[in-house]
């Protein structure tokens, strides 16, 4: 990709994405290395900033992860935060050691508005802090630009050489003018000239996509969320019937999902290309009985998926490429991008066995945050319903379905989750006839769960043993941090009623406070 970037160096950070998030929002392109990165494959990529992450370890001990003091002498500006700004610190010679007090969440943070990073930055500003070393001399060269109450080194600049060392986290909605220092540092410091934008990268992705496909054929994971609609329409506009989309329904998806999916990519919807609907239920029961381990099932799901493309490219004749929906969370959380541990794996990223039967791999999403896939789909002129319809995970409702899948449980799940998507829907749109626009507690995402739990109940003085079905709810900006979202409680109670009432086998209705961490957005 022809564009100006910046690299976050990860040196095990759990904000990692959420710098690299950060940084896009300011039109500047930006991916994630793990420090392990040799310098050389770094020098190559030519980015015109470099950022170094957060961290758990303490710099000064041995085994810590550390970086080439090189690094800050290639003469590209370089941003240390927190745990990177004490590394960058403790190699350049000043002294990281044990803070004598902890400073933990927001803290008021006084700023030296002459730095660069602070111009537009009120003196007084509250930040994120979250750490139990602090910088208590700073190398030589640096000047202090920030402090705290407890913490006399909150930032430290050597402007000469465009060294810049924050210990808080400015890329947490936490940090108030966050967003702010990191545009300062992008766009004024390393003088980024904002270049990444969505028709931008629509129009470039359509080009590159006919130049390597040529007159080649594509076969399409089509699972009707966000990610593979938006890469289906991307291929679309640019090979039209070259591209088969082939449809997977495995009996794991949302109520009446399967039907909706067709109407928009069939033959009576809006795009140029091959539609195939493949009903694979049965196939996907049997794979799936007896197995309750998450990885495992996601595991199995994603193997038949490959073996569904698989035996369907067959049958259509010679196939040069399969094309895959695959996004950058998917990529990171998968351990194929930064240092993060493998959070889940994803059905659509690396470990295709060898002996699948396609030449190449098209991946025209893998570059982007879901929020700027959803732009990409507005560019394209997908519907705003399809664009910003609730994400869904590539395994579906096995995922959402804690211990073994069977049709049954698939059953409880599909109508729970319909009667809550329909009443939070039904009284947001209530709400807003009234005021005009979302209620404030609305999420970015729910939906409804099966646990494995089962307990006892009583439903028209009969004693029943039935299962409990949780609910979940967050409020997100990017995917990568989520809090529960404050849904009202007669909302969840007219959800409890309905589901207890309606769905068979259900006794019992759990509301997920839990926010993202500890835990993921997913249930499973």
């Amino acid at each position: 990709m022809n564009q100006e970037k910046v690299i976050v160096i990860d040196f095990g950070g759990q904000y990692n994405q959420l710098v690299a998030r950060r940084v896009r929002e300011c039109n500047v392109y930006c991916e994630i290395y793990s420090y392990k990165t040799d310098i050389a494959k770094i020098k190559a990529m030519n980015p015109k900033g470099i950022i170094l992450t957060g961290g758990p370890n303490s710099c000064y001990e041995a085994d810590s992860p550390t970086y080439s003091k090189e690094l800050f002498e290639l003469g590209i500006p370089v941003l240390g935060l927190c745990y990177g700004a004490q590394l960058m610190q403790h190699i350049l010679g000043g002294k990281v050691e044990k803070a004598p007090v902890r400073e933990y969440g927001k803290t008021e943070v006084f700023v030296d508005k002459t730095s660069p990073l602070f111009g537009d930055v009120s003196e007084t500003t509250v930040c994120w802090m979250s750490h139990f070393d602090y910088i208590s001399q700073v190398a030589p060269d640096f000047k202090i630009v920030a402090h705290t109450a407890d913490c006399p080194v909150a930032a430290a600049e050597n402007r000469e050489k465009n060294l810049y060392a924050i210990q808080f986290h400015p890329e947490v909605l936490h940090t108030q003018e966050g967003t702010k220092m990191l545009y300062n540092f992008v766009r004024g410091v390393c003088g980024c000239a904002g270049t990444w934008k969505m028709d931008a990268f629509v129009e470039n992705t359509i080009k590159d996509i006919r130049e390597k496909v040529g007159d080649g054929k594509v076969l399409l994971a089509l699972s009707g969320g966000v990610d593979s609609s938006v890469a289906a329409a991307l291929l679309s506009k640019a090979i039209g019937k070259q591209l088969t989309c082939v449809f997977v329904d495995h009996g794991l998806l949302r109520k009446d999902e399967g039907d909706e999916v067709e109407a928009v990519f069939g033959p009576n919807g809006q795009f140029d290309l091959n539609f195939i609907r493949v009903n694979a239920q049965e196939r996907y029961y049997s794979k799936l009985a007896g197995v309750t381990e998450p990885e495992h099932k996601r595991k199995i799901i994603g193997e038949e998926f490959i073996r569904v493309f698989e035996e369907e490219a067959k049958k259509i004749g010679a196939v040069d490429f399969l094309a895959q929906g695959t996004i950058y969370p998917d990529v990171v959380e998968s351990g194929l991008g930064g240092e993060s541990a493998v959070i889940k794996s994803h059905h659509n990223v690396g470990g295709l066995p060898d002996y699948v039967d396609f030449k190449e791999i098209i991946e025209p999403l893998r570059d982007l945050f879901k929020d700027e896939v959803r732009n990409s789909g507005l560019e394209l002129g997908i519907p705003e319903k399809l664009v910003f319809r609730q994400p869904f995970p590539g395994p579906g409702l096995g995922i959402r379905i804690i211990g073994e899948v069977t049709a049954d449980k698939v059953r409880i799940v599909q109508d729970a989750d319909a009667i809550y998507r329909a009443e939070v829907d039904k009284a947001a749109e209530e709400y807003k006839k009234v005021n005009g626009k979302d209620p404030s507690w609305m999420p970015n995402q729910y939906f409804a769960a099966l646990t494995n739990m089962r307990s006892v109940g009583v439903m028209g003085d009969e004693r029943t043993y039935d299962y409990a079905v949780a609910l979940r709810a967050v409020s997100t900006v990017d995917f990568m941090t989520a809090e529960a979202s404050e849904i009202p409680f007669e909302v969840l109670q007219t959800v409890m009623s309905r589901i207890i009432n309606e769905v068979r086998g259900v006794n019992r209705v759990f509301y997920d406070l839990t926010s993202k961490p500890p835990g993921t957005i997913e249930f499973e």
